[in-house]
């Protein structure tokens, strides 16, 4: 199975997303996510102008000698540009063995561990009224876990409220479907952590006395505290039982997570935004989280990714793939099948994506009960309809960016 073309696609029907396709000499073809989220375009220079023209030629076979190639042979190792472009080809080339073998990549990382994928939706709301409504309309879908996110007194808007996309001039976009605005520059939000960590804990209160103690509930802080506020906010949130605290404290500072977990015994979920598995290798082998939220596009493929998820079973840390909209089809139908396959999967991040992109990606997934399945096709399961694509050309989008009362620049 011989590369012999291979295709950088861009397009945007509700978002931007870049996709590698990859065709043999016999006609299989393969199809990898590359989409960085703000940057696409950064990594389309680095498929079109540096990977592809080492890939013609190459052998689709070979799978992880084609990831260590990538890897090393550029010298310049690590960074989301790099990591997404060796994601695409590995998707893409797990894909054709797939089709080559004629089952559901699933089946080649070892079969299925499970019948399907617990995962969580995305609740929110300015108000209480509003996110209760918001909660109520993710379990009427099937969602058993919920993420609560809340809109904060004072705060105009913030990360994560669906309903707050009008009060910053955008009545047309869902917020918590594409946080990218289209347009020449990124939205300012304000931000102001003190009201913040004074206004959840009430939240998530009224939220157990409305819903119940079972509900499996998680919050993002999305990288905006300092250690010692984030530990604050763990140890206040404890009475609520949550299934996991996201992102609460930016992840750079890894030694950060030691003094959050000092002081608390809320289960903590790290990796968005991290692309090898050196960046999780002290905190999992410290056990300073609980839950992997690397994703399939950012972290190298599914080849780098079970290593890394291979490696967090060890000190029974679970899974908790990243899977907002702006990971294509392709890349969640990585993680699904991975997801599956893997014994230490702990719960699947899963927006939907809209009715235009729906149609571009032609799926096979399925979603039955709370739970979803990758599909029985063989490879990913995800076909690319190129006239569909060719409708929606890109745009330039950012994501938003913070600033605090006195105008300083924060972590959004």
């Amino acid at each position: 199975m011989i590369i012999d073309k291979a295709e950088v696609i861009v397009t945007s029907p509700d978002r931007n997303f870049v996709t590698l396709k990859l065709t043999t000499d016999d006609g299989l073809t393969g199809l990898g996510d590359a989409t960085l989220n703000g940057r696409e375009l950064a990594v389309v220079a680095y498929l079109t102008e540096h990977v592809v023209p080492l890939l013609i030629g190459a052998d689709a076979s070979r799978i992880e000698d084609t990831w260590q190639f990538l890897y090393r042979s550029a010298y310049w190792r690590r960074g989301p540009v790099t990591m997404a472009a060796i994601a695409s080809v590995d998707m893409a080339l797990w894909d054709i063995k797939g089709k080559a073998a004629g089952m559901p990549v699933y089946q080649l990382l070892g079969g299925a561990s499970r019948n399907g994928l617990m995962a969580y939706g995305h609740a929110s709301g300015k108000e209480l009224p509003e996110l209760f409504d918001s909660i109520r309309a993710h379990q009427e879908q099937g969602y058993k876990a919920i993420r609560v996110q809340t809109g904060v007194p004072t705060l105009k808007a913030i990360y994560g409220i669906a309903a707050q996309g009008a009060d910053v001039g955008d009545a047309t976009v869902r917020y918590d479907h594409e946080p990218a605005r289209r347009g020449a520059k990124p939205v300012e939000e304000d931000w102001d952590t003190r009201a913040y960590l004074n206004h959840l804990p009430g939240v998530f209160e009224a939220v157990r006395n409305e819903f119940g103690p079972d509900v499996p509930l998680l919050h993002d802080g999305h990288h905006r505290m300092t250690p010692i506020q984030a530990a604050r906010l763990g140890k206040d949130l404890e009475p609520y039982d949550l299934f996991w605290l996201e992102d609460c404290t930016p992840a750079e500072n890894q030694e950060a997570l030691r003094l959050v977990r000092q002081h608390t015994t809320t289960p903590l979920a790290i990796g968005e935004i991290f692309n090898t598995v050196w960046d999780f290798k002290d905190i999992i082998r410290d056990q300073l989280i609980d839950y992997v939220r690397g994703a399939v596009t950012h972290m190298g493929g599914i080849t780098a990714l079970k290593k890394t998820l291979d490696y967090a079973a060890m000190y029974q840390i679970k899974s908790g793939m990243h899977g907002p909209t702006d990971i294509s089809p392709v890349g969640m139908a990585a993680a699904m099948h991975l997801g599956l396959a893997i014994h230490n999967f702990g719960i699947q991040e899963y927006m939907r994506h809209g009715a235009k992109t729906d149609q571009v990606f032609e799926q096979s997934f399925t979603w039955t009960d709370g739970y979803l399945h990758p599909g029985d096709n063989p490879g990913l399961g995800v076909e690319l309809n190129v006239d569909e694509a060719g409708k929606y050309p890109y745009e330039q989008a950012y994501l938003p960016y913070n600033r605090l009362l006195d105008g300083t620049v924060h972590d959004w």
